[in-house]
């Protein structure tokens, strides 16, 4: 073949292709009928074998994460997110145990799912496994059944908190030779709540008074008290637990006097004609401290045989090991942190309760840190510099007069209700924690039912029902007020336990009741 011949033949393949090439291209109207199969901003492409078209490939774009806004959560799991928010931040059930410790009572409790003899044995067992001594009575048993016929929903609620404090407790208890069940203390001291405050001032987990929190290292200041502090009071509440057994050589009676001081113990000895048992001391002891060693037996009991009682621990949020700290280098509020890393403020109010004001402050010399779940730590600290520019520029506005929206036109008069706290007030009208408690002069996160809060919301206030489902089935709302008919072996006590945030002194006064005695079929008004 001579080079004419080989150019003719290259020429001809040439326009071929072009042909081809041209016939691959879509007709407008093949465009338009193909047009619900082709995604906008999508490459379309024709894959040619042996000459023919075959059916289109059609590549779609992926979606620029970026630009996502409004993402929606699934209710479900929201709504349980919100259960643990609330359990997190209620101080209701610390109010019930502190009150069913200084006025417990010892009467025979009709729990046959129970026997005397299972009871022993499993004490029996327990007093093998610990220095305290756990031998059989009858009052112990009286707790224990009464514990598990009217405190269940109570004890499931503590053993899923108990999955977050459990952890960091034992770490310090062994660092001291503290008994590891020591831990259970927490839970009769302040139903793991590190922000309850007794009538008297005692304060955190531990119950520290003012004076002895500072004779161990605890501050407390305007802005931190660290005597709600899980970790520093902990590592207190060993040391003080060290020294009192080093002086009384009894574990039983070293929580006696953790909770009523060492002198009431010798006090106790002494008129017990010398006993050193707490058992035969007892009757001599304050009030609150004889119930306290029997609740917290009773507490060790259980959690320690709660499978047996077919208890069902709930999984928390997170555990303690899922969180981390960061120093802080400039005055920043939990409110900033919550807005700027999208974490609920009661979560972090929750892991960081030392902060009686929600603010973390700066001070030389001084350590204070910022605890956050750990899947958030990276985008505080890799956006740092910004995050604190945005503090300082809160922080200058702070003295400037409050925005035309907030005016008396928008005021409103907000009475708490039972299950209320900030968070949740600060959510439903668009406002801040911090916002609520500059308004209302509010010097910590602490609300009493039927307290009246003055706000100025953002958010439009729209009419819903506070009426609240209830697991009482009889429990009805007559214009305005929830009322109870009285059942078969109600007592006021017992109804008050069904009730989160009612007491049976709230019974008596609602109903102008001045014993004990109820009737049944009685209506009772439970609510104000």
């Amino acid at each position: 073949m001579n080079l004419k011949h080989i150019i003719l033949t290259l020429v001809f393949l040439c326009h071929s292709l072009i042909n081809l090439a041209q016939d691959s291209i879509p007709k407008a109207s093949e465009s338009g009928s193909k047009a619900s199969n082709i995604v906008k901003s999508s490459t379309s492409l024709d894959t040619i074998i042996d000459g023919k078209k075959t059916a289109k490939v059609v590549i779609k774009p992926e979606l620029d994460t970026i630009a996502i806004k409004n993402l929606e959560d699934h209710q479900l799991a929201s709504e349980i997110d919100q259960k643990w928010l609330d359990e997190l931040y209620n101080n209701v059930l610390f109010d019930s145990i502190y009150k069913a410790v200084s006025e417990l009572k010892y009467d025979p409790v009709d729990y046959p799912e129970l026997s005397t003899d299972t009871l022993k044995a499993r004490l029996k067992i327990l007093n093998a496994r610990t220095p305290f001594n756990i031998d059989y009575n009858p009052s112990l048993e009286s707790v224990i059944k009464m514990y598990l016929k009217n405190r269940r929903r109570s004890l499931e609620s503590l053993m899923t908190l108990s999955e977050y404090y459990f952890p960091l407790f034992e770490e310090s208890l062994d660092n001291y030779d503290i008994p590891l069940e020591v831990k259970y203390l927490a839970i009769v001291e302040s139903a793991l709540k590190p922000r309850a405050k007794s009538r008297v001032g005692a304060t955190g987990l531990w119950q520290f008074m003012f004076g002895t929190g500072k004779e161990y290292g605890l501050n407390v200041s305007s802005y931190v008290d660290e005597r709600s502090d899980p970790i520093k009071s902990t590592v207190a509440a060993s040391k003080y637990l060290a020294k009192l057994y080093k002086i009384f050589g009894d574990w039983d009676l070293a929580l006696a006097a953790y909770n009523s001081g060492p002198g009431n113990v010798s006090k106790a000895i002494r008129r017990s004609g010398g006993y050193e048992n707490y058992w035969n001391i007892r009757p001599h002891l304050p009030r609150e401290t004889a119930g306290y060693l029997p609740s917290f037996l009773a507490t060790m009991y259980i959690f320690e045989f709660a499978e047996e009682h077919g208890f069902k621990k709930q999984r928390p949020n997170y555990h303690y090991i899922e969180t981390d700290t960061i120093h802080v280098k400039k005055m920043i509020t939990l409110d900033q942190v919550s807005e700027l890393l999208e974490v609920p403020i009661e979560e972090l109010q929750f892991l960081n309760p030392s902060y009686k004001l929600d603010i973390i402050p700066y001070i030389e010399g001084e350590n204070y840190t910022l605890r956050l779940p750990r899947e958030v730590v990276g985008k505080f600290v890799t956006n740092e510099d910004q995050i604190y520019a945005f503090v300082e520029k809160e922080f200058n506005k702070r003295e400037k007069p409050l925005p035309q929206f907030f005016d008396s036109d928008s005021k409103i008069r907000y009475r708490v209700r039972s299950g209320d706290y900030l968070g949740k007030i600060a959510r439903r009208y668009g406002v801040r924690v911090s916002q609520i408690k500059s308004w209302n002069g509010l010097r910590s996160n602490n609300l009493r039912i039927g307290q009246r809060l003055t706000i100025y919301p953002r958010k439009p206030v729209t009419n819903t029902s506070t009426s609240k489902t209830t697991t009482l089935k009889k429990t009805i709302n007559t214009e305005g007020k929830s009322t109870y008919i009285v059942q078969k072996g109600d007592s006021l006590w017992s109804i008050s336990q069904k009730l989160p945030g009612v007491s049976v002194q709230n019974i008596k006064d609602w109903n102008d009741i001045s014993g004990n005695k109820l009737k049944i079929g009685m209506t009772l008004i439970v609510s104000n």
